[in-house]
């Protein structure tokens, strides 16, 4: 029950965060935003980093070389797959609502398994079925009658399949190193290739950063920082596939948040999308088989 909660509050904190995001863009522009969000997401690691290493022998050898080359090596693939991930969503948050950008981002909880066969993973049938109404609720959800879809939603699908690669890769790394570790150097790379990319494509002021303050400093801390950490003791406890369906629910508060404070208003078209998404979402991870090697991939970051 302890482990339920602390994922329920990480849902909410990871909805929420949609509407963070989304708020911020009326003030900087996505790379510029990512910058000092993961910029404080690493920041807000150093603490626990401190204390796992004062809780270490003080004879013992924190670090070997081969430990660092490859803490370098994951952190190097993790932290520029996530570059990816983040810049097509945030990019993508700009031109669509952040209830639609949650549920869109949600779809890695099935696209995971299904990139996962590349890797000789075996897929379920419920994934499959679930996999199937996802596509039909992402139908009804983003693609007009002409059989268009905007470009935002188009972004934030594409970095969702970034955030599926993430998955699979943190699942590779993680039980091979310190995940705290890995996940400061993945935020702070992230941090320094959005912040190349600010400089190259955007304009930015100290004024328009202050504004946009209290958005960048709950996506950063609270996002990135506190939630990451939420889950990662929760899943110490949590049964994966459990934990899997738990966090997805950040869709529906990205929705709930969307329409509280940001006044937003999805069609009852896109409301049934909504819930055919989340039901597929949920059937993915119902009655996982042993055989299959999922289950790690939903040790993630977020974000988001």
């Amino acid at each position: 029950m302890k482990s339920n909660v602390l994922l329920l509050i990480t849902a909410i904190i990871w909805g929420f965060a949609f509407v963070a995001q989304r708020s911020a863009m009326e003030y900087v522009g996505p790379f510029t935003f990512n910058t000092i969000r993961f910029a404080l997401g690493g920041i807000s690691l150093i603490p626990i980093l401190l204390i796992n290493k004062r809780k270490k022998s003080s004879q013992e050898r924190i670090f070997t070389n081969s430990t660092n080359k490859f803490l370098v090596k994951a952190g190097i693939i993790a932290g520029t797959i996530l570059f990816f991930g983040a810049s097509f969503q945030q990019s993508g948050i700009v031109y669509t609502s952040a209830g639609k950008a949650g549920f869109i981002t949600g779809l890695y909880i099935v696209i995971v398994p299904i990139i996962g066969i590349a890797f000789n993973q075996k897929t379920t049938t419920a994934t499959w079925l679930g996999a199937i109404i996802a596509v039909v609720g992402l139908y009804l959800l983003s693609i007009q009658e002409d059989f268009s879809i905007s470009l935002g939603d188009l972004l934030v699908l594409i970095s969702a399949v970034f955030w599926s690669l993430h998955v699979l890769v943190i699942s590779k790394f993680s039980p091979k190193t310190d995940p705290i570790q890995l996940a400061f150097f993945q935020f702070m790379l992230c941090s320094v290739l959005s912040f190349i990319t600010a400089i190259i494509t955007e304009v930015s002021t100290i004024q328009s950063i202050y504004n946009a303050s209290v958005p960048i400093l709950y996506a950063g801390v609270v996002s990135v920082g506190i939630a990451y950490t939420l889950q990662v003791v929760a899943q110490q406890d949590a049964h994966p596939s459990n934990a899997a369906i738990i966090m997805s629910l950040e869709s529906v508060f990205a929705v709930l948040g969307g329409w509280l404070l940001l006044n937003e208003y999805i069609p009852l078209r896109g409301l049934i999308g909504c819930g055919l998404m989340l039901l597929g979402m949920f059937l993915s991870q119902l009655r996982l088989n042993n055989k299959i090697n999922v289950n790690q991939f939903y040790n993630r970051k977020r974000d988001i």
